[in-house]
């Protein structure tokens, strides 16, 4: 099943294509690879999840946010690509994750993302390889900024 047909499958509405707020690219495609700049947990308000894991936010609110920014990710690749079926597969998913000296779930956190990502992609291409960084500080104090690199046809 294509990535678009998954979506509807699974019932997801993604939401706009967050705007960049600095000096860089939402997507820049070198060859048949997309990278996708870091992306932060928007909400449909234009507001962001902040806080930092393991002091006020525990480990399924810090997945609601990953899944969030990955729902925004998704929405990028759409807009610059023209549908997520130039998808051939994730290759590289990064999530740094706020949190406290003592939380060491970051890749639960991340999860959120990758679960989406699985889901919407299929195990086989929409797995790849990962890391789940814990970090004292992100712009805004958001919880969560996932960044992506993905291969893509023409």
């Amino acid at each position: 099943m294509s990535a678009e047909a998954q979506l509807q499958a699974l019932n997801i509405e993604l939401p706009a294509s967050p705007k960049p707020v600095g000096v860089y690219k939402p997507l820049v495609i070198a060859g048949n690879m997309a990278y996708l700049s870091g992306h932060g947990p928007l909400k449909s308000d234009k507001t962001l999840i902040t806080g930092r894991l393991g002091d006020d936010l525990d480990v399924q609110a810090g997945y609601d946010a990953a899944r969030l920014t990955g729902l925004g990710m998704l929405a990028t690749l759409k807009s610059e690509l023209g549908s997520l079926d130039r998808v051939v597969r994730l290759v590289k998913l990064l999530g740094l994750v706020r949190s406290t000296d003592e939380f060491d779930q970051q890749p639960a956190v991340i999860n959120g993302c990758s679960e989406l990502f699985r889901d919407v992609f299929g195990e086989e291409h929409g797995v790849a390889a990962r890391s789940a960084l814990g970090t004292n500080a992100l712009p805004g104090k958001i919880a969560v900024e996932i960044e992506a690199i993905f291969e893509i046809r023409e």
